[in-house]
């Protein structure tokens, strides 16, 4: 891979996180501060990514992997969603507001497997490129949250001024330029012989779903499922936490999880190499574990500390699970289904496990709301503390060592 293809690559990602961060997080206080939506409302808008991210696999397994290039789809998914995002940022109600969030998410979710996708076929060394590439989409997540706090969009007075529109305007012009951008990207043409007899299960990207009958990956599959439900709980309720207990710029401090993240990104070789895959994925679920506890008992007076400290650790929890688990993906698929594994693990992610994760979020999160609509956090956080405590027991005594080639 050379440096000009890289530095189109790291682009790309840039520009795909950047869109993602710039508006997702601070979702969760627009919503009830401008729409006046309730908490189910709320739900359903940050549920909308799991039913992207389940379409995500049939969609991918269509386009990518048989018949038309995957840059070519990017593009064309990011343009649509440049306008799909700029009709979100004019909507007035809650109603006015669903159908474009969920058609938005629908085109979104599945650029996260062609961007993956697009990067592995540029890539010699995967293991060890792969990394130093993705970790520029954290540092596109992290310039979306500290622009939109240097502009106090986030503030008291910019939510109260209608400020967080602007969010939205913003991730649509990063939106249309990453659509015209990808079509300038390297060409990554489908992998699938057309000439090959087509069946139902290769159009809807079902070839994939032999990886499940290695155990090892079926047990990653549930694992990345389930391991989800906390990460849901972080996405839809940590900033409307951080904003309960009085935390200023909640966005630009939310960005300590991704500078932690390119830092752990860059470290991960480093893992690999000295740990193995399994220790590395038991290392990120010990730290989800660790991190509920240290919201739980450190949201007030001399122990806030232990807020920052949580959020710091979002780099173990999301590199050493997710990225580990796209490295582990690329290694069992073969080069013909590349992209439909890829879209595979979003749907196990994003899709199916996330969709449980915010519902049982938002139930957890309800039953603990006090009559001034303030939360008892200190009791919420201890529910996905325990979940991510009994995933990595049973991850650890089922998952049989298995190597992994990670040349860093």
């Amino acid at each position: 891979m050379n440096k000009k293809i890289q530095f189109q690559l790291s682009l790309m990602m840039f520009l795909e996180f950047f869109i993602w961060g710039g508006w997702f997080v601070t979702m969760g206080i627009y919503l009830p501060n401008t729409l006046q939506t309730t908490g189910a409302e709320t739900a359903m808008a940050y549920s909308t990514q799991s039913w992207g991210a389940i379409l995500a696999p049939f969609i991918i397994g269509l386009i990518a992997d048989r018949y038309f290039n995957a840059e070519r789809i990017l593009g064309l998914l990011h343009l649509a969603g440049a306008v799909l995002m700029y009709q979100m940022s004019q909507s007035t109600d809650f109603a006015g507001f669903y159908p474009y969030v969920l058609g938005y998410m629908i085109l979104y979710m599945p650029t996260l497997a062609l961007v993956n996708s697009v990067s592995f076929n540029q890539m010699n060394d995967p293991a060890k490129q792969f990394s130093f590439v993705r970790v520029f989409g954290t540092i596109g997540w992290i310039a979306a949250g500290l622009l939109i706090s240097f502009l106090q969009w986030d503030t008291e007075a910019g939510i109260s001024g209608g400020l967080l529109k602007n969010t939205f305007l913003m991730t649509s012009g990063a939106s249309l330029l990453l659509g015209i951008f990808s079509f300038t990207l390297p060409k990554t043409p489908p992998k699938a012989d057309k000439n090959e007899k087509v069946k139902v299960a290769d159009i809807l990207g079902l070839e994939a779903l032999k990886l499940l009958n290695n155990k090892n990956f079926l047990i990653f599959f549930l694992a990345s499922v389930l391991i989800c439900i906390p990460l849901a709980f972080y996405y839809q309720h940590a900033g409307q936490f951080l904003g309960e207990i009085g935390v200023t710029n909640p966005a630009a401090k939310m960005t300590i999880g991704q500078v932690s993240e390119v830092l752990f990104m860059l470290l991960l070789p480093v893992f690999f190499k000295r740990f193995g895959f399994k220790k590395t994925i038991l290392i990120g679920m010990i730290a989800w574990t660790v991190r509920y506890l240290l919201f739980a008992y450190g949201n007030s007076g001399e122990l806030a500390f232990m807020l920052i400290l949580g959020i710091a650790l979002h780099g173990i929890c999301y590199d050493f699970f997710f990225v580990s688990g796209q490295i582990y993906t690329d290694s069992k698929a073969g080069d013909k289904y590349k992209s439909a594994a890829q879209g595979l693990i979003t749907l196990a992610t994003y899709g199916v496990g996330m969709l449980i994760g915010f519902w049982i979020a938002g139930k957890i999160t309800d039953e603990f709301a006090r009559p001034d609509n303030t939360h008892v956090w200190e009791t919420i956080w201890i529910y996905p503390a325990i979940f991510a405590l009994v995933i990595m027991l049973l991850f650890a005594i089922l998952f049989k060592n298995e190597k992994v080639e990670y040349k860093a």
